[in-house]
């Protein structure tokens, strides 16, 4: 499903409502809440917005579990750090137990070594389906998602949930939940705006088959919804 708003902020209002209401159904339904947050520049409005007052009151923070969809191998106080973004614009904002979050770093091990520790959180929390109850991604303008990018082994895992990899294109190690993890999730979202995603969004939305090249392409929820908020101008190519 595709929602095309007018402005950014319409977006936003969109994600953060679909945020508290998902929230509220799980704990509702499982006396929890288990989500993972996306990184980059797109969700910074999204946590600010649900970490002021008409927001944060609505959702029961100490049954939140945190976890994200990709980081850079980079210290927790990094300016590159997912975490440290969703740290300062939201999670030290609200009443959540730090034991509830789970970010992609971890200082003393390898990069590889964290991508299993990881996937163990993850079971402990969700046991052994491995189903997040919401994952938020970005996609870029290359077509990928999380730090599945094109052509990388990455996006052939099959048995892994959360993998890591070194990715020469940036010189860095990444970290990421594998399509095939993120695909188990009951809600799907995709925040992508900007005319400079219009031609990735059309290709992965219209065009031939070919996740290698634009890996949002592999997000295909076996039961869940995938939802894609976005605006006109990253649509202007839609056929």
């Amino acid at each position: 499903m595709v929602r095309i708003f007018n402005t950014k902020e319409d977006i936003t209002s969109q994600a953060a409502n679909i945020f508290v209401a998902a929230a509220e159904k799980a704990i509702q339904k499982r006396g929890r809440f288990v989500v993972a947050l996306t990184g980059g520049s797109s969700p910074v409005a999204i946590y600010a917005l649900l970490a002021t007052a008409s927001y944060k009151t609505k959702i029961d923070w100490e049954k939140i579990f945190i976890f994200w969809g990709d980081e850079r191998w980079v210290p927790l106080d990094d300016v590159l750090s997912n975490a440290k973004m969703a740290n300062d614009t939201l999670l030290s904002l609200v009443n959540i137990p730090k034991n509830n979050i789970f970010p992609m770093y971890r200082e003393g091990v390898t990069p590889q070594d964290y991508a299993l520790e990881y996937e163990k959180s993850i079971k402990n929390i969700t046991g052994e389906d491995g189903q997040f109850d919401l994952i938020l991604l970005g996609m870029g303008d290359d077509g990928h998602t999380a730090s599945l990018f094109p052509g990388q082994a990455v996006l052939q895992e099959q048995d892994k949930w959360v993998a890591a990899y070194h990715l020469e294109s940036q010189t860095m190690f990444r970290i990421t939940l594998t399509a095939p993890l993120i695909n188990r999730a009951k809600q799907i979202v995709v925040v992508t705006f900007g005319e400079n995603k219009a031609y990735a969004l059309n290709e992965v939305l219209y065009g031939a088959y070919n996740p290698e090249k634009y890996p949002m392409q592999l997000i295909k929820p076996s039961d869940g919804e995938l939802l894609f908020l976005t605006d006109k101008a990253a649509t202007s190519k839609e056929k």
